[in-house]
């Protein structure tokens, strides 16, 4: 049976009994044009069309946005008929009993009569043309031009918008949901302005017959008051008169009131929000034209001639407008600002406490024990900034800026004892003594003075750590004593040295190509990677790196690279190649005082590196292979001439064998990873040479 009545439209609508309602509604709309009306449910008629007016301003005033009052048309049209049809039922009533007196047409007509006109229905006459004059010539022809130009220009613009919903709908960035309520969306815009754009002529129309059913009720009026009622002229002509300017005013003050409506609805454009928040916000956004207005107004009210007392107020309303709007919004930069920093804040506490974050690991991190921390806890703001400046410093040396360095308490290790970790792995510690100094003698004789023996932790150089009384005596003598804090950054400095390879990322790499020149990176386009992949050349530059050659001269690195890319793959021998031609800026780094110190090599372990090579038929290396036992003599050697130097305070450099270069820095970096080790063909022409010594 329900779907028998559905299919024949017999169900109950969605609304219940509502749209009964208000199809009686309209109904009764007509009824009231062709039967009579008693004057009291007149006076309810015309109560109910002035309190629709302003329930449809109201709304006006409010809606965040045009659409949300879609049917605006509709009601425009309802309430128009409405009005049209108590001006009809009152027309009846006047022509019917105005001989009667003020109140033929009901008190409501009569109130306003007296209200407006004051007994004259000269200025009655006068009142009602202005305010028809206002609607019609003001503010309906405005209201009519901003909707026929916005239906125009919403039909315009609808082929665009339809192709931008269907763009981000085929980037992803909306779904199937969104595009369907964006699409609706755009219909019922067209759709609105294009109704508007009518609905104003109802307005207009409505002005234009609330003027002829005035001019009709006077003549016809005065006609049947003299020829039925008996009056005089005078007579008729004033109560007719007074009647049909109060029915006119009754009428045209809620045309008014709903033109008004319709001009802010369609004057709204793209604001969005209450109309009085629009006009608040975007006046009071600007202070400076309130002070400027407040200082016109007030030197208005100085004028001779011109009222004082309404000049000087309003000049100081606007001037304190102005400096409350100063005040609020002051108070809603730091309200946003204490937001933002509360935001931040927490979510830096949710990613502290997360999961994922216990995933991540730093790739420096200083981790200082307790008592270190305490004690430099007050000098915290000065080790920050020289970790910030060590950074710089690399940055400004190896062509490129290391990861972030993490400080942070660790209540683990030892309490005078640091850390140092590189990914999230212990790569070297150092146990501090707090209140002394460290004295490295670099060759000298060792000062007289109490004090204790230890090796220093960046080179393993011997030194002994003097209590801080004996500052001034040390300095004297020409020792220079270093606090603790330089000696635990000065470790940190080398350990990362020692890591460079480790610290360049992939990111890194292309942040540095990425700020190469036009030409530089065609020829990493012409390199990468039809020769040689991206993380072959982040391979280069690591092994680069890994003995401290800088890779700041990015471009001479590349021109090599170019080079010998066709007929070279393993980026060890394109790393041998690289270094061959940026040997100026290797021992320019490596020289000191315009001289390269060098240790030499002695020709038994020249010899005994070479013959450990073994090649292939065309002459290539293709494997090292050394008695195991001649690698313990050759450490020992090493050790004891490199640690002889190392004590007096040398900068110096291991010179070897091209082709023994590499597996020499392979042993020697086991046991001094500071030390350069560089080939005869390395060494640049210009430089001057000083041997030192030898390993022999």
């Amino acid at each position: 049976m329900t779907d028998i009545t559905r299919q024949l439209g017999l169900d109950a609508p969605k609304g219940g009994n509502r749209d009964i309602g208000f199809a009686i509604g309209v109904v009764l709309i007509l009824i009231v044009l062709f039967l009579p009306v008693p004057p009291f449910l007149l006076d309810l008629g015309l109560a109910f069309s002035i309190s629709l007016s302003v329930l449809i301003l109201m709304v006006s005033l409010w809606i965040q946005r045009p659409l949300d009052f879609s049917a605006f048309p509709t009601v425009l049209l309802i309430a128009t008929m409405l009005r049209l049809a108590l001006n009809v039922a009152t027309t009846r009533l006047i022509l019917s009993h105005g001989n009667e007196g003020e109140t033929a047409a009901g008190h409501v007509v009569g109130g306003f009569s007296k209200l407006v006109m004051g007994g004259d229905f000269v200025i009655g006459v006068i009142v009602f043309l202005i305010l028809i004059t206002i609607n019609f010539m003001v503010i309906t022809k405005g209201a009519s031009r901003i909707a026929e130009v916005g239906a125009r220009f919403t039909l315009d613009a609808i082929p665009g918008k339809q192709m931008a919903i269907d763009a981000d709908l085929s980037a992803g960035l909306i779904d199937d949901k969104e595009a369907c309520r964006r699409r609706l969306e755009l219909e019922q815009e067209s759709a609105f302005f294009g109704s508007m754009d009518g609905a104003s002529k109802f307005v207009r129309g409505d002005a234009i017959a609330g003027i002829i059913i005035t001019a009709v009720n006077i003549f016809g009026g005065i006609i049947i008051g003299m020829f039925r009622h008996g009056l005089t002229f005078s007579q008729s002509a004033d109560v007719y008169t007074k009647l049909s300017v109060g029915d006119g005013l009754v009428t045209q003050i809620p045309a008014l009131i709903v033109s008004l409506a319709a001009g802010l609805l369609v004057s709204k454009g793209g604001n969005k929000g209450a109309a009085q928040e629009a006009v608040f916000l975007q006046l009071g956004a600007y202070p400076r034209a309130l002070w400027v207005a407040s200082l016109l107004l007030a030197a208005l009210a100085l004028v001779p001639g011109l009222p004082f007392f309404p000049f000087a107020v309003l000049a100081l309303l606007m001037a304190g407008g102005a400096l409350t709007i100063v005040r609020q919004n002051a108070e809603a930069v730091r309200s946003a600002e204490a937001k933002i920093q509360q935001a931040d804040a927490q979510k830096q506490d949710e990613e502290r406490n997360s999961v994922k974050e216990l995933l991540r690991t730093s790739e420096i991190e200083l981790r200082l024990g307790r008592q270190i921390s305490s004690a430099m806890l007050v000098a915290h703001g000065e080790l920050a900034h020289r970790v910030a400046k060590m950074r710089r410093r690399f940055a400004q040396e190896y062509g490129f800026v290391i990861p972030e360095i993490r400080l942070s308490d660790d209540l683990l290790i030892a309490p005078k004892s640091y850390s140092i970790r590189i990914h999230g792995t212990a790569a070297a510690s150092f146990e501090l003594r707090l209140g002394e100094l460290l004295v490295i003698p670099g060759g000298r004789p060792r000062p007289d003075l109490p004090g204790d023996d230890v090796r220093e932790p960046a080179f393993g150089m011997e030194a002994q750590w003097y209590p801080e009384v004996f500052a001034g005596e040390l300095r004297a003598n020409g020792y220079q004593p270093v606090d603790s804090m330089s000696v635990m950054l000065t470790h940190l400095s080398e350990v990362i040295r020692n890591n460079l390879g480790h610290l360049l990322s992939y990111k890194d790499l292309r942040a540095l190509t990425d700020r190469l020149e036009p030409e530089y990176k065609r020829l990493l386009d012409e390199t990468c990677p039809s020769l040689l992949s991206f993380s072959g050349l982040q391979a280069i530059l690591k092994l680069l790196l890994s003995e401290r050659v800088s890779i700041r001269n990015l471009h001479l690195i590349l021109e090599a690279i170019a080079e010998v890319a066709p007929h070279v793959r393993k980026p060890e021998a394109i790393m041998e190649h690289v270094r061959l031609r940026i040997a100026q800026q290797i021992c320019g780094d490596l020289g000191q005082d315009g001289f390269l110190r060098i240790v030499r090599l002695g020709n038994r372990w020249d010899i005994s590196f070479l013959q450990s090579l073994k090649r292939d038929a065309k002459g290539e290396v293709i494997e090292f292979d050394i008695d195991p036992r001649l690698i313990e003599q050759f450490a020992n050697e090493v050790g004891k001439t490199v640690k002889t130097f190392m004590d007096r305070g040398e900068h110096f450099a291991l010179v070897t064998a091209p082709e023994a270069r590499p597996y020499v820095r392979m042993i020697v970096d086991r046991l001094f990873p500071n030390l350069p080790v560089l080939s005869h063909i390395e060494i640049s022409r210009g430089i001057r040479i000083e041997v030192i010594g030898a390993v022999s």
